[in-house]
Formats: C-alpha cells, structure tokens, sequence
C-alpha cells in the first residue's frame, strides 16, 4: 500500500512539473502581460486630453477615441470665426503629434508655445499645440 501511495504521488509531481516545464518552455506570457506590451503608451498626447483655447472665441477639445483604441483621439474644435469652421474629427498619434483630417486636406496637431502659434495674444504662453502658424490652442 505504501509503495502504491509513493507511486502516485511520484506520478503527480512529474505530470505538474511537465505541466510547468509545458508553459513556460512555449514563451507564452500570461494573458495580462501579454495586453499590457501590446498596447503602445502615448504618454505625450494623452497629457493633451481636454481643452484648448484659442483667441476670439476658438478652441479645442480632445478626447479619447476609445472605440478606436489607444493613440485615437476625436478633436472638438472651433478653429476659424465662421459657423462652418467647426467639427470633431478623428486623429492618431504620430510621432510628430496629432493627425487628423479637415476641409483643406490632412492637419498635424503638434507641440508648441506661443510663439510657435504666430499670435501676439498668445505670445507669452509655454504651453500650446499648433495646427499652423495662426491657428494654435493654449493651456494657462
């Protein structure tokens, strides 16, 4: 009976050390380690998320696009004077900023400070993003 017991417990600890050896000979990283390195981290332009303000009224909102996934983002914006010079349009992360599309063709939304942004009333600002010289949206 003892050298039974001893058998089985023998072939218990052999078949959870192959189990072991299975899993961690395939290279296979557990489910969590797995999602967290396949997802790319944004840090820059998830710090960009809220608003912007412009001069005159204009501004930008962004948000997350999470139905997209990470590095996607919807622009809000007011970004001319006119009714028609407002949208929400989706952008990705690049490695310069932020592109999205709008009438006129592809736009970058990038980094900035006021003078980057060409306005005099913003001049002082350290804190910008820049579609274009004369169109920028600062943070105080």
């Amino acid at each position: 009976m003892a050298k039974a017991a001893l058998v089985l417990s023998t072939l218990l600890l052999i078949s959870g050390c192959a189990q072991n050896s299975n899993t961690a000979a395939s290279g296979a990283p557990d489910s969590d380690a797995s999602t967290e390195q396949n997802q790319p981290h944004h840090p820059e332009t998830d710090q960009w998320v809220g608003r912007w303000t412009g001069v005159e009224g204009l501004f930008l909102d962004i948000s997350k696009n999470e139905a997209a996934g990470p590095g996607h983002y919807l622009l809000e914006m007011q970004y001319g004077l006119d009714a028609d010079q407002s949208g929400t349009f989706e952008g990705q992360t690049t490695a310069e900023g932020i592109r999205f599309n709008r009438e006129g063709g592809p736009q970058l939304l990038r980094a900035g400070d006021g003078e980057a942004t060409g306005m005099k009333w913003l001049l002082e600002k350290e804190d910008c993003l820049v579609v274009a010289t004369g169109e920028g949206y600062c943070r105080d």
